[in-house]
């Protein structure tokens, strides 16, 4: 017996179904019924019962399937041990990103990481802050870009990529643009357009909001700052960014610096640890991306 018979039978234990299983491993159906059968041979038992609607496993299968998936991940694991002394990184590596993140440095560390480890197949996932970083917790994606409300995500690791205050941003003649000193009451006076719940910027303004006692009026909310920015531009409400965000839009939009909100918005790479060498590899190279002079 080898390996990819020993693939083979895992995936059709698991899909309980040879064309699908087919469809996973990457091959015809033929050509796996031949190995499953083949290996039947050698082992001198069958491991399926092929006469009900769905294929399941019979009592030697059952007996096999554990050792099998044991033997599989002790070859995954010979050939990562070998990666890390050989500097051949293989696997896959999925990066969350923050809705409406536009980053250029981290496509930058995503390429420079391609070109290095072409073996590591790279998914990219888009979701907002809070959920993204359940899913480095649990396990379900590597690491993720995303805003939050303190410098280290309780369970993870992290890199401050970006810390600024909030901002409020409104047309020319709103009444904001008068005082010198805008406070969080004064923003609350007004409509305000802001991210949804579960964003970084969003949790860091209802937190100043609540230790004040304040219950703001969010009319409008929207996860890219440009859908934020058009709609403030157009009267629908005052805007609450960060400082970069505000920025972008000085064109038609004026920002101020909201005087008592002092906890900044964080933009933060987090994961949960660098055990895996992907994970390792891309940290460092998210690193020099977002510390490189521009």
């Amino acid at each position: 017996m080898d390996l990819r018979q020993l693939e083979y039978f895992v995936a059709v234990a698991e899909e309980r179904n040879f064309t699908r299983a087919a469809e996973r491993v990457h091959i015809s159906q033929s050509g796996v019924s031949a190995q499953i059968r083949q290996l039947e041979r050698e082992l001198g038992a069958e491991l399926f019962d092929r006469s009900a609607r769905t294929t399941v496993l019979t009592v030697a299968g059952k007996a096999a399937l554990g050792p099998a998936r044991a033997a599989l991940a002790a070859a995954g694991a010979v050939g990562q041990a070998v990666g890390e002394v050989t500097d051949l990184i293989r696997g896959r590596l999925t990066v969350g990103m923050v809705i409406g993140c536009t980053l250029t440095p981290l496509f930058e560390a995503l390429a420079a990481f391609h070109r290095t480890h072409p073996g590591v197949e790279i998914s990219l996932l888009e979701d907002n802050s809070e959920r993204l970083a359940e899913e480095v917790r649990a396990g379900s994606i590597e690491l993720a870009l995303v805003g939050t409300a303190a410098p280290a995500p309780e369970g993870l690791e992290s890199l401050t990529i970006v810390s600024e205050r909030l901002v409020v941003a409104v047309p020319a003649g709103h009444p904001l643009t008068e005082p010198k000193r805008i406070t969080l009451r004064d923003v609350c006076a007004h409509p305000i357009v802001c991210m949804p719940p579960g964003t970084g910027l969003r949790t860091v303004f209802d937190r100043a909001c609540a230790a004040q006692d304040l219950h703001p009026v969010i009319t409008l909310q929207a996860s890219a700052s440009d859908a934020i920015a058009e709609l403030a531009a157009r009267g629908l409400g005052v805007a609450v960014l960060s400082e970069s965000m505000a920025a972008r839009y000085g064109d038609r939009l004026g920002g101020h610096i909201i005087e008592d909100a002092q906890a900044p918005a964080l933009l933060s790479l987090v994961w949960r640890d660098t055990q895996t060498p992907a994970v390792r590899e891309f940290v460092a190279y998210a690193r020099r991306a977002f510390t490189a002079p521009r």
